[in-house]
């Protein structure tokens, strides 16, 4: 929504009932970018999305728009200056209103949480806690952004918590997401006066290098497929050989059809040694099995979703990072700020695929047209 036709709406140009007042409070379209933080969370874990994953996207919808009705809350003077078309500002919502609702909805989130068990309320408290803080303390400071990008990846971890109980796994996740999000409210912090080259630029290298790590499969493979103990095995078979002794994982003993104690030595060119050991990498290929070939077709199909995904986040906020960045006035950084908002759900959805989950990958990417179509009425930031 540009300022002229903003202001023009809040000044009474044409009416707006109540429920366009909150869905301007709470900006619904942003609201369709949340549930895939729990279920990328979910898919980094590699769990399906279970009932207390669905209690965790509650709790994050929650939290959220708490964070949404606090945040126009502790700008209210603010906005009176410089958006006098908010809600607040124009009279549509009272301040105590918007108040009540973001303690009510921060205790449901809380509630929520708990549902899904301990492990998902060890995440939410803390969320909760700098969602408070980013909105009444931290946004003007130079930690703002990191406090909001801490949120959005405490809020992938809260998907992965509630969904098994063990969020670690989901670190990695968590940080790309966090990065993306550290950019995003860069830029944000300059939507209202512009001016400012350096954090569009920083964006849009930002968005550069997520590209590339989505471009990389979580769990790198080759053209072979290597267990476990194939692994362990390999690794011993690799070890240099000493005094004319090469360690091999299962070598045949003299005389006897079986194979013997893994570990055990066998000295080059001995009965034991079956023609095949003058080499550490060979001897283990052909004194054993643990190489199995892999699909490798069905691998690279594998990756289509995720490459395919990752561009369309690459494609969503790039652009707009570039035209704030070749001129940083208030409507284009907004815009830029919109699309690095947007860029949510294709990058949630790049983070699934890229764990492995291509049924969530595609569930989360059929929000994004839901969150366009709502953004055509009331405005994204």
């Amino acid at each position: 929504m540009s300022g002229e036709s903003a202001t023009a709406s809040g000044a009474g140009a044409r009416p707006t009932g109540v429920a366009r007042a909150w869905a301007e409070l709470l900006r619904l379209p942003a609201l369709f970018t949340v549930p895939g933080d729990a279920l990328a969370g979910a898919a980094a874990v590699a769990a399906a999305p279970n009932s207390r994953t669905l209690l965790a996207i509650g709790s994050s919808l929650c939290l959220y728009e708490a964070g949404m009705a606090l945040n126009d809350w502790a700008d209210r003077d603010e906005d009176a200056a410089e958006r006098p078309h908010r809600p607040l500002p124009s009279g549509r919502v009272h301040p105590a209103a918007a108040l009540s609702a973001a303690c009510a909805l921060t205790a449901a989130g809380l509630a929520l949480a708990a549902r899904a068990g301990r492990p998902a309320l060890t995440v939410a408290a803390p969320l909760a806690a700098t969602v408070w803080a980013y909105d009444l303390a931290l946004k003007r400071t130079p930690v703002g952004p990191v406090a909001m990008a801490a949120a959005r990846g405490l809020d992938l971890l809260l998907g992965a918590a509630a969904s098994t109980g063990h969020p670690r796994r989901a670190l990695p996740s968590a940080a790309l997401l966090a990065t993306h999000t550290l950019a995003v409210t860069t830029v944000s912090r300059r939507e209202t006066t512009g001016g400012s080259t350096l954090a569009p630029l920083t964006a849009l290298a930002t968005t550069a290098l997520l590209m590339r790590r989505l471009a990389r499969r979580a769990t790198p493979t080759t053209g072979w497929s290597l267990g476990a103990r194939g692994h362990r095995l390999a690794a011993e078979s690799a070890r240099p050989a000493r005094s004319g002794i090469l360690r091999v994982a299962r070598p045949t003993l003299p005389g006897r059809n079986r194979p013997g104690p893994p570990g055990a030595a066998v000295r080059v060119g001995s009965p034991g040694d079956r023609s095949a050991l003058s080499l550490p990498g060979r001897a283990a290929a052909e004194s054993f099995s643990p190489l199995q070939p892999s699909a490798q077709p069905q691998a690279l199909l594998a990756g289509v979703p995720r490459l395919a995904l990752g561009a369309a986040y690459a494609a969503t906020a790039a652009r707009p990072y570039l035209h704030a960045a070749l001129n940083p006035s208030p409507p284009l950084t907004q815009r830029a700020v919109g699309g690095g908002i947007r860029a949510m759900i294709p990058l949630q959805a790049a983070l699934a695929a890229r764990a492995g989950a291509g049924a969530t990958a595609l569930l989360v990417a059929a929000l994004a047209p839901l969150g366009r179509r709502f953004a055509r009425t009331v405005s994204i930031t």
